[in-house]
């Protein structure tokens, strides 16, 4: 056997350690609604909604404390067929400097002109080729943020068989419409789209949909998301 001289062996060290700390555990495509449904205080909102979640103690836990691999995060924005930006990039977040860059980047994004259709099927297809991108990550999930069903583009229900052998997850955070001016009647309406997106949006297993009660709850409901899904990983992890 060939012994490794303490230089030799520093060098060998220090590649594994490199190799272990760029493993990826998972990647975690978000996409948001930017429909014509969804107003400029409504996108603050949800921009701003998303950069104070990942910000909160148990997501920061979840994202940062966890051994074994970093979580690479991408948000897009998306409305018609071919309406969508690129928010944040594939980015490793690695440390609290990079989460704190994520932030900020989310919240000094500003909204750009797009057609006032919903594509969701289109925006599923979208996120399965930006997860594409990320071969190496152990699990790819893409979250959809939507207020309403699709009525632009292809269907959610004939691209979900085309996305299942892909090995991906998608799951979903239904935004209530708000309040009416007479009555508010957001629970039934939270209630029909939680079933649309059930029946033809989410995908693989252990998929969920998640809710928000308005706009103005989708911090606290985008925590509670990224909380169940980053925690899922993690348990997924402690099982190998």
């Amino acid at each position: 056997m060939l012994a490794l001289r303490p230089f030799g062996l520093a060098l060998v060290c220090g590649v594994l350690a490199h190799q272990a700390q760029a493993q990826c555990r998972q990647a975690l495509a978000l996409a948001l609604d930017v429909s014509g449904s969804v107003d400029a205080r409504e996108y603050r909102l949800q921009m701003d909604g998303l950069a104070t979640a990942l910000g909160t103690s148990n997501v920061r836990g979840a994202l940062l404390d966890q051994p074994g691999g970093v979580v690479n995060l991408m948000v897009y924005e998306w409305s018609g067929p071919a309406d969508h930006t690129v928010v944040l990039p594939w980015t490793p977040v690695r440390d609290a400097a990079a989460l704190k860059a994520i932030v900020a980047q989310l919240n000094a994004a500003q909204r750009q002109v797009k057609s006032p259709g919903t594509a969701l099927g289109d925006a599923m297809v979208l996120g399965a080729e930006f997860l594409s991108q990320q071969p190496e990550c152990w699990t790819r999930t893409l979250d959809i943020s939507g207020d309403g069903k699709a009525n632009l583009g292809a269907r959610p229900r004939d691209i979900k068989p085309e996305l299942q052998s892909q090995g991906i997850t998608i799951n979903a955070l239904v935004i209530g419409a708000d309040a009416p001016g007479t009555g508010d009647n957001r629970q039934v309406e939270i209630g029909e789209l939680s079933a649309y997106f059930r029946a033809e949006v989410i995908l693989g297993a252990g998929a969920f949909v998640e809710t928000a009660v308005g706009f103005e709850d989708y911090a606290d409901a985008m925590a509670r998301k990224l909380e169940r899904e980053l925690q899922t990983m993690v348990l997924s992890d402690a099982a190998r």
